[in-house]
């Protein structure tokens, strides 16, 4: 793909808003164990009756993931005229200094908390005693409801099942090896092992591989920081392993590209990514990486204040949303789907709207 067609993408991604109706699923009955999608036409507010004052928490802002869900709660936050709070805990291993932001959101006068957290279980039993009267709206990262006190405080949820993103790698995989052709080698690199929703994915991709000839012949986990993952990547080459593909985190992909080609060994092994990132978007232009699927971060993120905003202003309130997950390769880059996932290019973190300093 040329450089002006390139541009023109991450021009069209800052000028198309994000705030048009979209087609999304909803589930019935919310939180519900068996809970049944509906895909439905979701049309955004406009504009809030009053200033209300929003406290969103995330488990980092290390990456352009995170960065697109800043993006997409900051337009949503700036069109609807209300203020926001951003608070970020520095990673997933820092569940002390999340909790102790809550509280923060607590003392500010909060009228709403949109959590981002660090761990499912995290908060079983404890957010109560964290965030008060305070309706809590779950971003992204899955919260366990079934805590009587989760499930009383958490008023919606928006974020999509990690298990179908890595089962949407794993199927376009098997799809390409199937159990009548050769073998092939897979490096598994996931991200950290006991946070975010890198388990369910990993579950995902193994069970779709089954439809394949596929062997994971390694799975190393580390935190999602490029200098981890390089350890691990630069581990993997030594290791001896025979590799046809490195399968993980954005991270591990943006990164597995510059360590292939340091190796010479870009000819000889593919990369798929297990979620969508500038980098990886980058690579799928380049044709450097072959696949990703997209859970529309920064459409999830302007979902979550939208809930917020509906909810203390009494209109109707769908409680359990998710976007329409998109597999993504060199020759299929929906503009849309791409407005929908990522941050504009010039995008920096923003931590307060409409705050008086």
């Amino acid at each position: 793909m040329n450089k002006k067609l390139i541009l023109s993408l991450l021009i069209l991604i800052t000028t198309i808003p994000l705030t048009q109706a979209v087609e999304i699923i909803t589930y019935t009955p919310p939180f519900a164990m068996d809970k049944q999608p509906v895909s439905i036409n979701y049309q955004p507010l406009k504009k809030s009756q009053q200033k209300w004052k929003l406290c969103a928490v995330y488990p980092h802002l290390k990456d352009s993931y995170w960065l697109s869900v800043n993006y997409g709660m900051v337009q949503h936050a700036q069109k609807l005229g209300i203020q926001l709070k951003v608070l970020e805990a520095g990673g997933y291993p820092y569940l002390e200094k999340q909790q102790s932001q809550l509280k923060d959101c607590k003392e500010w006068g909060a009228d709403a908390i949109i959590l981002g957290t660090v761990d499912s279980q995290a908060y079983d039993g404890h957010l109560t005693e964290l965030t008060g009267s305070i309706p809590v709206f779950s971003t992204i990262n899955d919260l366990d409801m079934l805590n009587p006190d989760s499930h009383k405080n958490i008023v919606a949820r928006v974020g999509i099942n990690w298990y179908e993103m890595g089962y949407k790698t794993g199927e376009f995989l098997a799809a390409q090896h199937p159990k009548n052709s050769p073998i092939v080698n897979v490096a598994l690199l996931p991200g950290p092992k006991q946070r975010g929703g890198t388990k369910p994915m990993v579950q995902g991709f193994l069970d779709a591989i089954q439809q394949g000839n596929i062997n994971v012949v390694r799975t190393a986990w580390a935190d999602n920081s490029k200098e981890l993952q390089r350890n691990l990547l630069q581990q993997l080459f030594v290791s001896g392993h025979d590799i046809d593909y490195i399968v993980g985190s954005a991270v591990a992909a943006e990164v597995a590209i510059s360590e292939l080609r340091t190796n010479k060994m870009t000819a000889d092994v593919n990369i798929l990514s297990t979620y969508l990132s500038h980098g990886v978007y980058r690579g799928l232009l380049r044709n450097k990486i072959l696949f990703s699927p997209t859970d529309k971060m920064a459409q999830q993120a302007m979902l979550s204040v939208d809930q917020a905003v509906r909810y203390l202003e009494g209109k109707p309130l769908e409680k359990d949303l998710s976007p329409k997950i998109e597999g993504l390769t060199p020759n299929n880059l929906p503009e849309q789907a791409i407005i929908d996932s990522l941050s504009s290019s010039e995008f920096r973190p923003v931590f307060d709207v409409g705050i008086n300093k």
